[in-house]
Order: structure tokens, then sequence, then C-alpha cells
């Protein structure tokens, strides 16, 4: 699955707010996430977690203009990808408000 979502905010400023959006949902992802791994590396978030006993892993890239995701999805999640990319884009929009 890959798709981007625009931002207005400079990569920096955009770099911050899903550090701290991250940081204010962990208690939240707690109950449901297991295995939960994430690393930087400039402006890449490289991240992998278990849910429903499925893992997934991928990337969140931010440039100036918007956030690229990509994430590989397990077999049978395939089939409701436009939904879980649609899912996301709500999220996104209500944590990181523009």
């Amino acid at each position: 699955m890959q798709f981007s979502i625009p931002h207005k905010d400079s990569k920096i400023s955009a770099i911050t707010k899903v550090k701290k959006a991250l940081q204010q949902s962990r208690s939240q992802l707690a109950g449901h996430v297991t295995d939960m791994q994430e690393e930087w590396k400039d402006n890449v978030l490289h991240f992998s977690f278990t849910l429903q006993k499925s893992h997934i892993a991928g990337t969140l890239t931010i440039t100036e203009k918007e956030y690229e995701i990509y994430a590989k999805l397990p077999l049978v999640w395939r089939l409701f990808e436009g939904r879980i990319e649609s899912e996301i884009k709500q999220q996104i929009s209500a944590i990181l408000p523009q």
C-alpha cells in the first residue's frame, strides 16, 4: 500500500508534529498493537508493529509538501486497502491539523 497526504507545514515542523502525535498515541495503542518499533533516519520513519496477529512494516517519508506512506500489508488485509487508506487519512487529519 502506498499513498501520500499533502501538508502545509515545513518539513521540520511536520516531523515535529508526527513525533509528538506518536508519543501521545502510544497509550491508546497499547491494548491493540504489540511489538511496536520505530526508527527515524532524517525525515524517514521506519516502523513495524503487530496488529491482530498480523505483522505490518513500512515507512513514512516527510517531504516539504506531503507525507508519503508505504506499508507492506498482510495478504488478507490487501482486500481492504482502499478502506484502510481512507481511515489512515482521516486519522492523520484529526491528529495533525493544518
